[in-house]
This record gives C-alpha cells, structure tokens and sequence, in this order.
C-alpha cells in the first residue's frame, strides 16, 4: 500500500466512523415594545382636589387618571403606571413597587378610570386601597 493510499483510507475511515458535532445554540428573541403612555391632552393646568385624608390630589376633570404627589405627576393606564415632572412633560412607565406608597392607597374611587384588569372583585392595581364600598359588601 502506498502512502498516498494509505492517507486516503484514514481520511475516509475517519469520515465513516466520525461522531456527529455538537453546536451550542442560544437563541434569544426579545419582543415588544415599551407599553405606550396615556393618552394625555393637556391644553390648561388641571384642577386638582386633594383626596382626604392624603397628600395626593387628582384632577377629577381629566380625561384619565391622574395624580399629583410631592410635585410628581402619576398615572394608571392600561395596568401599568406611569409618572412625569409635569401634566405636559414626556410620561414614563415606572414600576409599580418605585410608585409612592400613598399613591398607590388612593381608593379606586378617586379613579377617573377603573381599573379595568381586575380579577376579583374589589382588585385594583398593584397595591391600591378598596373604597368605601368594600366595607359594605359592594365592588368598586
């Protein structure tokens, strides 16, 4: 046998008996966008009302949820919260463990808009207190 031949049945024998490759795959698909803010119209600063008992106020002649605390604008939109500097100014998502506290024990009744991803009676979003309602056996 010559060497020649010899090189070609390794080659080949090495072909016939090779283990299959293994590939490591890591796919990742993040989709989805950033969830979009309320749809704010704001043409004159709007008439707060402090809810009693609270430092918070909200504009019970807005079109959507809105609250004001320590300065800050929040809002409840769609199951998710979201706050800016100002009525007017850009609006962003925020967690809803980094919403103030007091805000988020505003009863549903100072609501504009109910929240409307309850899933039993009397939810509300994350964290927010039942209205007087509950006490008496009724839903908000």
């Amino acid at each position: 046998m010559t060497e020649k031949t010899a090189v070609v049945l390794a080659l080949t024998s090495r072909l016939l008996f090779a283990e299959p490759a293994h590939a490591d795959v890591n796919i990742g698909i993040s989709v989805g966008t950033p969830a979009p803010p309320p749809p704010i119209v704001v043409t004159a600063p709007p008439q707060l009302v402090l809810v009693p008992g609270t430092a918070v106020y909200y504009a019970p002649g807005a079109s959507f949820n809105l609250f004001v605390y320590r300065g800050r604008y929040y809002s409840f939109h769609n199951g998710l919260w979201f706050h800016a500097s100002s009525p007017t100014a850009s609006w962003a998502v925020i967690a809803g463990d980094r919403v103030p506290q007091p805000v988020l024990a505003v009863p549903v009744t100072y609501y504009r808009i109910p929240p409307g991803h309850a899933r039993k009676p009397g939810a509300g979003p994350p964290g927010h207190a039942r209205g007087p309602k509950w006490k008496k056996g009724g839903n908000d």
